[in-house]
């Protein structure tokens, strides 16, 4: 009886351990896949602030085109 007894025990534990071990695997992929989305978001933002600096370089250039004929 006792050597069941401590079977038992030890199967109850490693169930235990195994059931955080899973609760822990699931925050850890939860965590993978928001930092996917987080990593995507700031790429698109990234893109459009590059293009965003794009136009601007474009219309000082169109700006400082203008100021020197008006200048002449």
């Amino acid at each position: 009886m006792a050597v069941e007894d401590v079977v038992s025990n030890l199967a109850l534990e490693v169930g235990r351990v195994g059931l955080w071990i899973q609760a822990i695997g699931l925050v850890v992929i939860l965590w993978i896949i928001f930092e996917i989305i987080v990593l995507i978001n700031n790429r698109i933002k990234r893109k459009r602030l590059y293009a965003i600096e794009d136009r601007l370089e474009r219309i000082e250039k169109k700006l400082d085109k203008f100021t020197k004929s008006k200048r002449k």
